[in-house]
């Protein structure tokens, strides 16, 4: 029980990645609070983990908007007493070539992705400088290496790195740690979509010859919210099969 006591918020934790972060935090003893926009789909995935015997609630949240997000962040630690973890993994792709993206599918992607962690981060940690506090980032490979067709989410992701750069200096003295996780391409809703094709020059770039599990990714979440990565600060893990080395 490595989180006893702990509460634990996860935005986009409904689906996906973002769900298995939050059943694996509350299988080590965490409250698992699934932050989530759509509110029905946030509820089933908090009873799905209840109906396990494992600790939830959930909360119905726009990360991307600064009032929602203070409001509904300030409702969790009047209800829970704290939030001791923040995982900060809500996110979305709008693809397109720069000429062809519009202003929308740009401000989406930017707000959803990027905006979102300003916001969570900003409102939660006054209660988290009290008794210190673990901020794990959902960033991206592309993030570090680009994608034609994607720059709102390289962007996204890359602003990612350098905000969790910049807040674990500002934050250590308090003792708040703020890592980001940088994931390959793993099997989600969205790969899943994705041609055959598609998914088979994936695997011809990773050498371990899989896409990684939405499980994966929350083993490495885990490790650093955990105290076993106590001196781990400021730092980018990617998690890809050795796709970028």
């Amino acid at each position: 029980m490595i989180f006893k006591d702990k509460v634990a918020v996860i935005t986009g934790g409904a689906q996906g990645i973002g769900f298995a972060i939050a059943e694996k935090l509350s299988e080590g003893g965490a409250l698992a609070v699934i932050a989530d926009v759509a509110e029905e789909k946030a509820k089933e995935a908090s009873e799905k983990l209840l109906k396990a015997g494992l600790k939830s609630d959930f909360v119905a949240v726009d990360v991307s908007n600064f009032k929602d997000a203070a409001e509904k962040m300030k409702k969790v630690i009047e209800k829970h007493g704290a939030v001791d973890i923040l995982v900060n993994n809500a996110g979305i792709t709008r693809d397109g070539l720069l000429l062809r993206m519009t202003e929308e599918d740009w401000d989406k992607v930017i707000g959803i992705n990027l905006k979102s962690v300003f916001n969570c981060s900003k409102a939660v940690c006054r209660a988290m400088m009290r008794g210190g506090g673990v901020i794990v980032n959902i960033a991206s490979i592309i993030g570090q290496m680009g994608n034609a067709g994607q720059a709102n989410y390289a962007a996204s992701k890359g602003g990612i790195i350098a905000l969790t750069k910049t807040l674990a200096k500002e934050f250590a003295s308090r003792n708040i740690r703020v890592n980001a996780v940088a994931p390959g391409f793993i099997k989600t809703a969205m790969t899943e979509k994705l041609p055959e094709e598609a998914k088979n020059k994936m695997l011809e770039a990773i050498p371990l010859k899989r896409l990684g599990e939405p499980e994966d990714v929350a083993n490495l979440v885990s490790f650093l919210c955990s105290d076993e990565s106590a001196y781990i600060t400021g730092q980018v893990v990617r998690i890809d099969g050795g796709m970028v080395m």
